[in-house]
Order: structure tokens, then sequence, then C-alpha cells
């Protein structure tokens, strides 16, 4: 007799600790440094964009590409990440993946009007403070701070 549903192949080979890889989409206006987040398409809480690493491609393209699909923007990753922090991702059928995610500041040069997750989504630009009090995950919340204290200059 069964109690629970049996879980996808491809959903159980990703119950082990996974790494994935973010975007930290960011702009510097004369206000200071801001942020774009989005939110998420089950719960809507406010993330950055984030995904599985792919084959063939270097961590930091990826992130790049992640931002794109999820955000709309393009622009200039960093080639090494800002640091890493850590979540629960929770697939269908109720499965909690422990997730180490590298963050990588993207420093964006355009937005389009247009991509393939926007109605899915709702993306706004923050102050890197307000930004950092949205997310959820603490370490991320310090990453955003520290990263936001770091291009704003000495004296603001």
């Amino acid at each position: 007799m069964r109690t629970a549903p049996a879980i996808p192949r491809s959903i159980a080979a990703r119950t082990t600790a996974g790494t994935q890889v973010a975007a930290l989409p960011y702009r510097v206006t004369d206000a200071g440094v801001e942020v774009l987040l989005i939110t998420s398409r089950r719960t809507q809480r406010w993330i950055v964009p984030k995904g599985w690493t792919e084959k063939g491609s270097t961590p930091s393209a990826d992130a790049a590409r992640e931002a794109l699909e999820e955000s709309g923007v393009t622009g200039e990753v960093a080639a090494e990440p800002l640091g890493v922090f850590h979540y629960i991702k929770e697939l269908k059928h109720g499965v909690g993946v422990p997730c180490r995610v590298s963050l990588y500041p993207l420093k964006v040069t355009r937005q389009r009007r247009s991509w393939s997750e926007k109605a899915a989504r709702d993306v706004k630009w923050y102050p890197a403070g307000e930004a950092a009090a949205l997310v959820s995950e603490p370490e991320l919340k310090r990453l955003i701070l520290k990263f936001g204290a770091s291009l704003t200059p000495k004296g603001n």
C-alpha cells in the first residue's frame, strides 16, 4: 500500500544538496546603488535571479543567462562571485533541496521590455538597503548590504 506519491526520477536526483548561481543585477544612480529584485513564481517572495548551472557554460555566464530569462536584463557580469548564500529550494511534490548559491554582480546595461518569464514575475529596482530588507535569506541580505556599501562613495 502506497501512502505518498512516487517522486519522479528527475526530481529524486535533485534531492541532495545542489549548487546554483545567481545574478545580483545593479545600477549606480545619483541616489546611490540600486538592486533589481524579482518575485519567485510560486510564493511571490522577493529574490534575485538564480538557477542551475548548465554543462558547457561558466558559472558567471549561467548567472547572466538567469538574469536575462527571469528579469529581462543584460550587462557586464563579474567573473568571480561576490560570495555565497544558502537556501532551501522547494520543488514540486513538497521536496526541499538545500542549495548553495554563488552570487555574481551584474552591472545592468540594458533592460528589455519583453523577456521569457515577464508574465510570471514582478521586477523592481530598490536601493541596496531596501533590497536587503526585502529578501528572506540572511546571507543574501549581508551580501547585498556589503556590495552596496562597496560601491557607495565614502562620505555619503
